[in-house]
């Protein structure tokens, strides 16, 4: 949900390369983890599937200070679970890229963001299950918890880097920054509350994708 729409050489080369290196190692570590745990084919396949429906929502753009979207990062996270979603999310960014949408000098640093919204989304949505938390409300939450951890760090890492080629810099580009994050987070409530859906609506059909229970709760059969 959150990304960082600035033009290309933006950002300093030793931050481009700073992020850039950051990224390759939580994706080597993502590699690792799913080389020493294995994947299920079924799994690999769902992270397709969900790579190509967060590429699809991500690319459509409401132009609001730079640019604000969806993305279904913590959906991703949810179902796919972190290593395995650090890799979609790494795939959505170079496709993203690919189309102009991103510069290719922020393809690390948004692609830790990214991995932030996945990473957050999955822990948050997993600790409030085991809280006996219904799908739903523990979907949402857990979506909004991990896109707030992702806009908080779209937030930082420009204030961080310092932006090249732009009238704005030190305090005037915290306070920018600080608006892009809230408007970020009032889209991660909407998002939160589409994502809450899917789940629930997943849960129910298809309990085995979530992970915990293998029923439907019960006060979701009766919704």
């Amino acid at each position: 949900m959150a990304h960082i729409h600035l033009p290309e050489g933006a950002l300093p080369l030793w931050a481009a390369g700073l992020w850039s290196v950051l990224a390759a190692l939580v994706l080597a570590y993502a590699v690792y983890s799913l080389r020493r745990d294995g994947v299920e084919a079924r799994h690999v396949a769902l992270g397709g599937m969900v790579a190509a429906a967060s590429f699809a929502v991500f690319q459509v753009n409401v132009p609001i200070l730079g640019g604000v979207h969806l993305s279904l990062t913590a959906l991703v996270g949810i179902l796919v679970g972190p290593a395995l979603g650090s890799i979609v999310a790494l795939v959505v960014n170079v496709l993203s890229a690919m189309l102009g949408h991103g510069a290719w000098g922020f393809l690390g640093a948004n692609t830790l963001v990214a991995i932030a919204e996945v990473t957050g989304g999955y822990y948050a949505f997993y600790a409030l299950r085991n809280r006996q938390w219904s799908h739903f409300p523990a979907a949402a939450v857990g979506t909004i918890a991990g896109l707030t951890a992702g806009s908080l760090l779209m937030g930082a890492i420009p204030i961080v880097s310092g932006i090249r080629g732009v009238a704005i810099t030190g305090s005037d580009l915290a306070v920018y920054m600080s608006a892009l994050v809230a408007v970020n987070l009032g889209v991660a409530v909407i998002e939160g509350l589409l994502t809450g859906s899917v789940v629930k609506y997943i849960a129910s059909i298809r309990p085995d994708l979530i992970g915990g229970t293998d029923q439907p709760d019960t006060a979701e059969v009766a919704d």
